[in-house]
């Protein structure tokens, strides 16, 4: 027989055929859009290191929202920047609170057509800029998780689909989803954290939330970076506790973890492509170094060849253009 007897490149000589086996897709139904809504500024503010990124009036957050669903993504993930912090960071489960007001606006403008995630943690809103109450300078878990269930149901009030408690605090899905329940909001689905790791790629969220620690940091409570069997614990855990959804954050350097996790979830799982990846990607086509438009959809591609159904992604509105 003539050399070669396989010729894979037969089906990669045209687009068309390229996509007609093509393996993964991102679509704009796989992907989430975060946004940030700020209390007590007139104007839409940029967000230097996350260029094309804003913290929002109300106004201008819907707005915004407006512009991505006509894009055909349908879900949002909503961060809230108070104007007043506080030991306890009450502005989370305040019903006026920001992040409150701010999916209270998006509900009232979109009605059940998108699918609304509030963020559900405390740093943005305490004065140290830890995930809970602290005592001698450590996170209190059990204390912090009486505050995530008073922000469940401040958030479930506001009209959220799903909240997403990201504070990593053991037993904070059993403790919100029986207070939900007991609520009479079964309704309201959990897209748990599961597996968050202490990364060196939140430095523009935090500017972005306005959440930097005052002192230490948060690896007591997020995972060490070399850990995956313990990924798969937190997950079961959460999933046994009753997560509807499961998360593995950041993704790009847990693209093992998202494939593991994948494997063993009957729940879908998610991936946050975050702020540091992000800004990664922007900074080196700005200066002509990358085709930057090019690199997001690869990234995002291999998070969703990896196995996450779904991807947290500030790419969100340009992949889907």
């Amino acid at each position: 027989m003539p050399f070669p007897t396989d010729r894979p490149r037969r089906l990669r000589r045209n687009d068309a055929l390229r996509s007609l086996v093509r393996e993964t897709d991102v679509l704009p139904r796989h992907l989430i859009a975060p946004l940030f809504v700020k209390q007590g500024i007139r104007d839409r503010e940029p967000i230097a290191s996350m260029p094309g990124h804003y913290q929002h009036t109300l106004e201008s957050l819907v707005k915004e929202a407006r512009e991505i669903a006509s894009r055909g993504v349908r879900a949002f993930l909503l961060f809230g920047v108070p104007e007043t912090k506080d030991a306890v960071g009450a502005q989370a489960y305040a019903h006026d609170g920001i992040s409150q007001l701010g999916l209270q606006s998006l509900r009232d403008e979109f009605g059940g057509d998108v699918v609304l995630i509030g963020d559900l943690c405390l740093c943005e809103y305490t004065d140290h800029g830890h995930c809970g109450v602290l005592h001698d300078g450590s996170v209190a878990n059990d204390e912090t998780l009486d505050l995530y269930a008073q922000t469940a149901l401040a958030q479930a009030a506001a009209g959220v689909d799903l909240v997403a408690p990201s504070g990593m605090m053991d037993g904070q899905v059993g403790m919100i989803r029986d207070a939900l329940d007991d609520a009479g909001r079964s309704d309201v689905a959990i897209m748990a954290y599961a597996a968050k790791y202490a990364s060196a790629h939140y430095g523009p969220f935090r500017e972005a939330a306005e959440c930097a620690p005052q002192e230490g940091d948060r690896s007591g409570c997020q995972m060490d970076p070399a850990n995956v069997r313990e990924a798969l614990r937190e997950a079961a855990l959460d999933i046994e506790e009753g997560a509807d959804i499961v998360m593995v954050k950041p993704a790009l350097s847990y693209l093992d973890v998202i494939a593991a996790i994948a494997e063993m979830s009957p729940v879908p799982v998610a991936a946050y492509n975050v702020s540091g990846e992000y800004s990664m990607v922007k900074a080196a086509a700005e200066r002509g170094w990358i085709d930057g438009e090019a690199v997001a959809r690869e990234h995002v591609t291999a998070i969703r060849r990896a196995g996450a159904d779904l991807v947290i992604t500030y790419f969100a509105k340009e992949l889907s253009s």
